[in-house]
């Protein structure tokens, strides 16, 4: 007879449990979390933490929202799941909602980011082939260095991190990189055969890296006169967290499609779309492309809930205005192993010199200190809390920050 399993686990020993049965794809900090509410999160010992990650960017409206987990109970208990061969009763409004607050013209959703930017390069290139006439099999997507878009074959094809296609080879042929924030490099690409650019506007797995400004403006110009299209990946950047509904909005700029994903699933399930022109999104036609679980009643409820709350609750003037309060704050710390500091809205990196101390450890200190964040690539603490915090919240992680930076 198997003895009966334990009812409670250590963190110690529920990390070890991982460690037995799980893929060590992440290197996770050693903390066990067990409950969130708002900023908030606990561990299964009961210690409290602020969340300064969201999730990159997921959680926006702050753990466990009431009116998201209200609406996810009440969707759950009439449907969750028909499939795209009906319609239902919840996508309409969603779609609607998403191409009002974005002001684009259609949508077509999708489960995770990654999905919503393989949809985007599939929508691309049947543009290149059936509208602007490219030969067959010879579409060019420009994209640029640095770049973090997903994990999929198709897209890391394209990406310039060696540890991201290590041993993944054969890769998807028809991409060209130029460097990120370089508009004059990214034109002398263009040959007849460019169909699109696609884009971050803010990098964000490459460290909170902000373009020179205007830099997105003048590549929107360029593709129009080029008649290539332009992709910007928002799945991190959209929904507020720079301060606009977009991070496209700071410079007017109008992309052809718009990826979202992240933060339009409330925190609850994975959500995302494409959101674009009539032009571009007119070449999906019936069987061309599709997803059993996008657009399903669920996510669909969820992701027009977090829609209307991010313009009731004013989240993007929040973001913007506690984004500066924490940059001013910031930048007023005196560090020998501080850098540089970046980014806009809540949405902030702040580079360390690693001769003196990696990112790694300051995010192992800052735990300690009951404050949850996550370096990028060894020199970049990232800072990007739900976007409900408050001066006073960000007054207590900021006296933690301080005494961090200031003993490294």
């Amino acid at each position: 007879m198997l003895p009966s399993p334990k009812l409670s686990l250590t963190s110690e020993e529920l990390i070890a449990l991982e460690h037995q049965w799980g893929v060590k794809n992440y290197v996770p900090l050693p903390v066990v979390l067990k409950r969130g509410e708002g900023v908030w999160v606990w561990d299964v010992a009961g210690k409290k933490y602020l969340d300064m990650m969201s999730a990159y960017s997921a959680i926006s409206f702050g753990h466990c929202h009431p009116r998201i987990l209200a609406t996810l109970i009440d969707q759950a208990h009439m449907i969750s799941l028909c499939s795209r061969a009906y319609y239902n009763d919840i996508l309409p409004r969603f779609l609607e909602k998403l191409c009002t607050i974005t002001g684009m013209q259609r949508a077509i959703p999708m489960n995770t980011g990654t999905e919503a930017v393989e949809t985007a390069i599939k929508a691309a290139r049947r543009w290149g082939y059936m509208v602007k006439k490219i030969p067959d099999n010879q579409a060019e997507i420009i994209v640029c260095s640095e770049n973090f878009h997903g994990r999929t074959i198709g897209i890391i094809s394209f990406s310039s991190e060696p540890n991201y296609k290590k041993g993944f080879g054969p890769f998807l042929p028809g991409f060209k990189s130029v460097p990120f924030g370089d508009a004059k490099a990214l034109e002398a690409a263009i040959t007849p055969n460019t169909c699109a650019v696609l884009t971050e506007p803010i990098q964000g797995e490459a460290g909170i890296i902000v373009p020179p400004k205007g830099w997105l403006k003048s590549i929107e110009q360029i593709c129009r006169k080029n008649n290539v299209l332009l992709l910007v990946d928002e799945v991190q950047s959209g929904l507020g967290r720079t301060g606009e509904i977009l991070a496209c909005d700071h410079e007017n700029v109008k992309p052809d499609g718009v990826i979202l994903g992240k933060a339009l699933g409330g925190g609850y399930i994975p959500v995302s779309a494409l959101v674009g022109s009539d032009e571009l999104m007119g070449v999906f036609t019936p069987g061309s492309h599709g997803s059993t679980f996008g657009g399903n009643p669920l996510a669909a409820a969820i992701g027009l809930k977090s829609l209307e709350l991010l313009e009731e609750e004013r989240l993007c003037e929040r973001s913007a205005k506690m984004g500066q309060y924490l940059m001013s704050q910031l930048q007023q710390i005196n560090s020998p192993i501080v850098k540089d500091i970046r980014g806009l809205g809540l949405w902030i990196g702040v580079e360390i010199n690693t001769e003196k101390v990696s990112a790694r450890n300051l995010c192992e200190q800052l735990l300690k200190l009951g404050i949850l964040s996550k370096e990028t690539h060894e020199s970049v603490l990232r800072f990007a809390p739900p976007l409900i915090i408050s001066q006073e919240e960000l007054d207590w992680v900021l006296q933690r920050i301080r005494q961090v930076l200031s003993a490294s």
